[in-house]
């Protein structure tokens, strides 16, 4: 019974790999099929094919930190004036 239960489950797991799998493909061609209209209708249209570009500006992140520090402090924030430790004990 146990050697039935491994068989199916091993089936199981190979038509969900399957499916999944042919998902990807299909996304895949998808996007293929959509760039190829993108470039047909550029070429159509007299116009140049641009490519697909993600521009990412790694410094990005670094400037929104540094704006937002020379903002200033938050709401609330700016309402604590001081701030004593306590002993350890």
């Amino acid at each position: 019974m146990q050697g039935l239960f491994r068989f199916l489950l091993r089936l199981v797991l190979v038509a969900v790999g399957l499916v999944f799998a042919a998902t990807l493909l299909v996304a895949l061609a998808g996007l293929v099929a959509l760039w190829g209209a993108r470039s047909l209708w550029a070429r159509v249209t007299g116009r140049p094919v641009a490519p697909f570009v993600m521009r990412v500006d790694p410094r990005g992140g670094f400037s929104r930190v540094v704006r937002g520090a020379q903002a200033g402090p938050r709401s609330g924030i700016g309402d604590i004036t001081d701030v004593e430790a306590k002993e350890r004990l």
